[in-house]
């Protein structure tokens, strides 16, 4: 009868549990950090910690150990974090595969982007996304610095393939990409076209600045002949807009992704110049952090934005190929 009456009463404790306060546990474990979560969550710090209260008091126990610059899962937390993410990649895979309407239209998205990806492929597929997904709250925080996208919430994030973490899953979005050398016709006709690499000692450059604040060799040629080096200019930009418009105002030669500048070279108002020595890049990889579980909206925008570059979609879901 006790061990009855014991059941009854753990029942009812996990019944009254909201399975919301379970999933505000899961991330703050995997954050790290009240704020982090409630970011990623999309709410306040308080209410996490409100939620977290409420599930230690309910189930009695102590999950979480708080001091002023960190949090950490106890003993209990870590045993009911691992227990927790099987159930809830379970439910997120059901979800996923249900195919029902509006399955993959909810929750927030939360991506990471450099300039570059969210000028060449955010901006161009948000209107299709927004009508397939829209319920979905979709955040693009654009940001040149190396982030961990999982410790500050981010659901997935875009960099090139080689700079993509190698614990993460990566996706391509693009095909491969070219680096090339552009200047206006008006810098052109003043100062002549350079013909080879080295070439450019006596010509004015824009210089450019990487996420890292790090300078940035211009880079030639692919294969054994593939080299990188010193150019001149007193010029130096980070941002990619910047640059271009500077080119097109005559400043000096930039060095771009000719992506980037598809419409200025079909326009003319840019021209390409040592194409022959346009160095070849890596493809816009997605990368996101599980392969288990994939936010139905994260899958779509993806396939979006594959379809609108020229490559197929994901294969299906039950397909443990990603590529």
């Amino acid at each position: 009868m006790n061990a009855i009456h014991s059941n009854s009463d753990c029942y009812f404790t996990m019944n009254r549990i909201d399975f919301a306060d379970l999933q505000v546990f899961l991330n703050v474990v995997r954050c790290r950090s009240f704020k982090l979560a409630a970011i990623e969550l999309g709410l306040t710090p308080s209410a996490v910690s409100h939620a977290i209260r409420r599930l230690e008091t309910r189930l009695g126990a102590r999950l979480l150990n708080r001091t002023s610059r960190a949090v950490s899962a106890t003993a209990l937390g870590i045993d009911l974090a691992e227990r927790l993410a099987g159930g809830f990649d379970t439910i997120g895979a059901a979800l996923e595969t249900l195919n029902a309407p509006g399955s993959g239209r909810f929750g927030e998205l939360r991506i990471n982007v450099f300039s570059d990806a969210a000028h060449q492929l955010i901006a161009p597929i948000l209107p299709l996304f927004v009508m397939r997904c829209a319920e979905v709250r979709l955040t693009i925080v654009v940001d040149e610095r190396p982030v961990d996208i999982t410790a500050e919430g981010f659901d997935a994030g875009m960099r090139y393939g080689h700079l993509v973490p190698e614990d993460m899953i990566a996706v391509p979005l693009t095909g491969p990409q070219r680096w090339i050398v552009v200047a206006s016709p008006a810098y052109l006709h003043q100062h002549g076209t350079p013909e080879t690499p080295a070439e450019l000692k006596q010509h004015t450059c824009i210089q450019l600045l990487l996420g890292n604040n790090a300078g940035f060799r211009w880079e030639f040629g692919a294969g054994e002949q593939a080299f990188s080096m010193s150019v001149p200019g007193l010029i130096t930009i980070k941002d990619t807009a910047t640059t271009i418009t500077a080119a097109k105002a005559g400043i000096g030669l930039a060095y771009v992704l000719e992506s980037r500048v598809a419409s200025e070279l079909a326009e003319g108002s840019l021209v390409s110049v040592l194409n022959s020595w346009a160095s070849p890049g890596e493809p816009f990889h997605i990368y996101y952090s599980s392969r288990r579980y994939v936010h139905p909206a994260l899958r779509e925008f993806i396939n979006i934005v594959r379809q609108h570059n020229g490559l197929q979609s994901l294969p299906a879901i039950n397909n443990p190929t990603e590529s």
